[in-house]
């Protein structure tokens, strides 16, 4: 997270926690990653909700999919499992999809011709079919059998980098295919933990051409799961007290996912870096 602080460099605060004291909100606060968690709150209220803002991240990482600020949908829904989330996802991508390849077909023809040869067709492609589906165990599994010299080793346990995803929508399913049932160990802490004690309901939308493109989950609705899970990645259970009471005082299944805003705009546009899809493009070491 990146740190929002007023006070400026100072001898005058003796600890950290003098410092945080008197800045501005009187503790120590950062920029969001996701308005998921406000999101989960609303969902119980509602029913069905989204948000649509920026997201920051700061992470060292200086590729062509990286942003250091990015704009993040994340719709949220109350009474619904994994299977309902996999749903929506597709549902939702089709839909936007057909309706920019309805109601924009000259700029897509202008990208088709200037940016990506094909665009439209392979536009037209994703959406005829029903997208894969296919547990992160199973994935491993063909990915070690491929034969393929990957740069990243595969082995059970170890997160999927893009050319893995590629490999497994491009080679494998040659369409649009969702992954679930990731290892616990290298997904949130706020996902539902499945009955094999190994696996959480997460899921990955991976698209041909791209990789990665949704992320989402069934989230752990078991309050004493949820906080079993927090401490044993230590974390500061007062700094999560309203979300903990959604579980606390009764709760319902829900889930929900994330989409890049940016990342879908280069998908759809044949674009291939990031930063010619966004006004402000923020990144490792650069800022305007």
């Amino acid at each position: 997270m990146f740190t929002v602080t007023t006070n400026g460099f100072s001898h005058d605060f003796k600890s950290e926690e003098e410092y945080y004291a008197n800045d501005f909100f009187g503790r120590k606060a950062g920029l969001s990653v996701s308005g998921q968690l406000e999101g989960e709150m609303a969902a119980t209220a509602f029913g069905k909700i989204y948000t649509f803002g920026p997201s920051f991240r700061a992470e060292n990482s200086n590729t062509p999919k990286h942003l250091a600020e990015f704009w993040h949908i994340e719709p949220e829904v109350a009474f619904a499992e994994l299977d309902d989330v996999i749903e929506i996802a597709e549902e939702m991508l089709k839909f936007v999809i057909g309706e920019l390849l309805k109601k924009c077909p000259d700029e897509v023809a202008f990208f088709d011709a200037h940016f990506e040869k094909g665009l439209r067709a392979r536009l037209e492609e994703l959406i005829s079919h029903d997208f894969g589906r296919v547990t992160y165990t199973e994935a491993i599994k063909l990915l070690q059998e491929s034969g393929e010299n990957f740069v990243y080793p595969v082995e059970w346990g170890c997160d999927l980098q893009t050319e893995h995803e590629r490999y497994i929508s491009e080679k494998v399913f040659k369409k649009a295919v969702f992954v679930t049932d990731y290892p616990k160990e290298i997904k949130s802490f706020y996902m539902k933990q499945n009955p094999d004690g190994k696996t959480v309901a997460a899921v990955d939308l991976l698209v041909p051409g791209v990789g990665e493109i949704i992320g989402g989950s069934e989230r752990e609705a078991d309050y004493d799961k949820l906080i079993a899970e927090m401490q044993k990645r230590e974390m500061n259970l007062d700094l999560y007290a309203d979300y903990l009471d959604l579980r606390k005082y009764g709760t319902v299944p829900h889930g929900g996912f994330g989409l890049g805003f940016e990342r879908l705009i280069m998908y759809t546009t044949g674009m291939a870096n990031i930063r010619d899809v966004i006004m402000f493009p923020r990144t490792v070491g650069s800022i305007r």
